[in-house]
C-alpha cells in the first residue's frame, strides 16, 4: 500500500514537472515571436519609418528617357535577389554607361543599356534607370546557389564609386532605405541580397583554369551592417557543391568565420599581394583597362600580356578601370590633369584628391586647396588638377621669383597660373622678366608636404 501511494506521487510530481516544462517552453516562444514582432522578422530590419521611405521614394531621380532606345524591355518573371555593385567610376560616366551602354576604344557602343534599375550618388541623390518590373542586364555571367543568369531574377543597384574607395555614409542611408522598400516589395529576406562579386563568375584565365568567382571585384567594400542588413551567407554555395573554384580573396572578405569588420579597401595600386586579378577582375586584359607603370609609361590590357607579361608587371603600377582614352587616366604625363565625363578626382590624385598638397583651378576661375574640397565626385567637367605642390605664391617686390623658386623657377616641374586662368609650366615661358602682374607660382612640394 505505501509503495503503491509513493509510486503515485511520483507519476504525479513528474506530471507536474513536465506540464511546467512545457509551460515554459510556450512562454519562450511567446517572447521570441514578441520579439521578433517589435524589432522585425528577418531582413526586415525596420530602421526607417513610413514617412521617411515616402519622402525618399519622392526624391529619387527619374532618368528611364535616358535609356538607350535600343535596350530591348523585358518583363521580369520572378524577383529573388537585389545585386549591389560599385559602378568603378564616377557619377556623370555611370548615369551614361548604365543608360546608354558601353563604348568601345572607338567611341561606338558596345552594348544596349540597361545596366542597372537604380543608381546611388555619393551624396546620397538616387536616381532611376529603368522600371524596375523590366529585366536589367547588371549581373552578366552569374550564378548563385545552382541558378544562372542572375540579372533574370534580379533588381540591380549601383553605388557611383569604386571598390577600393570607401561608401558614403550618404550612400549607405540611400541603398539601406531602397533595399527596404524593395523587399517589402518583393518579400525577400536579407540573404537574398548580394554583391555582383559574390555573384559573378568567370571562365579559364591566367590565373583560373576552371570556372571560378572572382570575375568582379564590385561592392567588394560593401558593409552590410551600415546598410541595416545583417550577416548574409557563410559560405558559397556554388564553391561548396564543386561547381565553382573560389577567389582566396573575396573568400576572406565575405566568408571568412570572424565578427563584422568596418570595409576592408584594397587600391588600384599592383603590390606582392594585390595583383591586377585583384583589382580588375576579368577586366584585367580589357582594352579600357590602363596599367600606369611606374616609370609613367601607360599600356593597355589587351597589349601587356605582349609587352610587359603578366608575371612580370612591377610593383607600384597603377590600374585605371573603364577609361576610353589616356585623357582620362593621367597617363598624359601633363602635370595638369583635366577632369572629363569620364574621369573624377580620385583617378588622378587617389587619397591625396583633399590633401593641401593639391590644387583645383574651376572652369569658372575659383580656385581651390584639397582641403577644401569634400569629395572626389561631382567637380565640375573642365576642372584642373595639380597634385604635389606648394603655393600659391605671388611674386611682388619684396617677394621676387628667385626667392620662391630659386634656380628651379623655369623648369617643367614650376608651375605658373596666369590671369587668364593659363597654368604654363617654368619651361614654357621665354621671358621671365615680363610676367605679368598677378602671376601666381606653384612650386614642388616634398614627399612630407605631399601627404599632409
Amino acid at each position: 500500500m505505501i509503495f503503491r501511494r509513493l509510486s503515485q506521487c511520483l507519476k504525479i510530481d513528474a506530471r507536474r514537472k513536465f506540464i511546467a516544462s512545457m509551460i515554459s517552453l510556450h512562454l519562450v516562444a511567446v517572447l521570441a515571436f514578441a520579439v521578433v514582432f517589435v524589432f522585425g522578422f528577418p531582413g526586415y530590419a525596420h530602421a526607417y519609418t513610413n514617412k521617411e521611405k515616402v519622402t525618399f521614394q519622392r526624391t529619387i531621380i527619374d532618368r528611364q528617357n535616358q535609356l538607350n532606345p535600343n535596350f530591348r524591355k523585358i518583363p521580369r518573371k520572378t524577383t529573388q535577389y537585389i545585386i549591389v555593385h560599385t559602378s568603378e567610376g564616377g557619377l556623370k560616366s555611370t548615369l551614361r554607361v548604365v543608360s546608354k551602354g558601353k563604348k568601345r576604344v572607338k567611341g561606338r557602343f558596345r552594348t544596349r543599356g540597361g545596366h542597372a534599375h537604380y543608381v546611388i550618388a555619393r551624396d546620397g541623390r538616387t536616381y532611376r534607370i529603368m522600371n524596375k518590373r523590366y529585366v536589367a542586364d547588371h549581373a552578366g555571367l552569374s550564378m548563385w546557389n545552382g541558378q544562372t543568369d542572375i540579372s533574370k531574377i534580379s533588381v540591380g543597384i549601383e553605388l557611383a564609386g569604386y571598390h577600393y574607395t570607401p561608401i558614403t555614409k550618404n550612400q549607405y542611408r540611400s541603398i539601406g532605405l531602397l533595399i527596404e522598400i524593395l523587399q517589402r516589395a518583393y518579400n525577400l529576406d536579407d540573404r537574398a541580397v548580394l554583391t555582383h562579386s559574390q555573384v559573378a563568375y568567370g571562365t579559364s584565365n591566367y590565373w583560373f583554369k576552371k570556372p571560378h568567382r572572382g570575375r568582379k571585384q564590385c561592392a567588394k567594400n560593401f558593409a552590410r551592417n551600415k546598410a541595416g542588413l545583417a550577416s548574409s551567407w557563410q559560405f558559397d554555395p556554388d564553391v561548396r557543391a564543386g561547381r565553382l573554384q573560389a577567389d582566396p580573396n573575396l573568400a576572406s572578405i565575405f566568408y571568412a568565420q570572424r565578427p563584422p569588420s568596418p570595409e576592408r579597401l584594397d587600391t588600384n595600386v599592383i603590390t606582392s599581394t594585390n595583383t591586377a586579378w585583384n583589382i580588375a577582375g576579368d577586366e584585367y586584359d580589357s582594352s579600357t583597362t590602363m596599367y600606369q607603370l611606374p616609370n609613367g609609361e601607360c599600356i593597355p590590357g589587351d597589349e601587356i600580356e605582349k609587352s610587359v607579361g603578366w608575371d612580370r608587371i612591377p610593383g607600384n603600377t597603377i590600374v585605371f578601370l573603364n577609361r576610353e582614352s589616356e585623357d582620362e587616366t593621367g597617363c598624359d604625363q601633363n602635370q595638369v590633369k583635366i577632369i572629363t565625363n569620364g574621369s573624377t578626382a580620385w583617378d588622378f590624385a587617389g587619397v591625396h584628391y583633399n590633401k593641401s598638397s593639391t590644387f583645383y583651378f574651376f572652369p569658372g576661375g575659383r580656385l581651390k586647396n584639397g582641403r577644401d574640397i569634400s569629395d572626389w565626385d561631382g567637380l565640375p567637367t573642365g576642372t584642373k588638377m595639380i597634385i604635389g605642390y606648394r603655393g600659391p605664391y605671388k611674386i611682388t617686390s619684396y617677394r621676387h621669383l628667385s626667392k620662391i623658386a630659386g634656380e628651379r623657377y623655369n623648369q617643367k616641374n614650376m608651375l605658373y597660373y596666369f590671369p587668364n586662368k593659363k597654368i604654363i609650366s617654368g619651361d614654357a615661358i621665354k621671358d621671365f622678366r615680363r610676367l605679368p602682374r598677378g602671376v601666381l607660382v606653384f612650386v614642388p612640394a616634398s614627399r612630407e608636404d605631399s601627404e599632409k
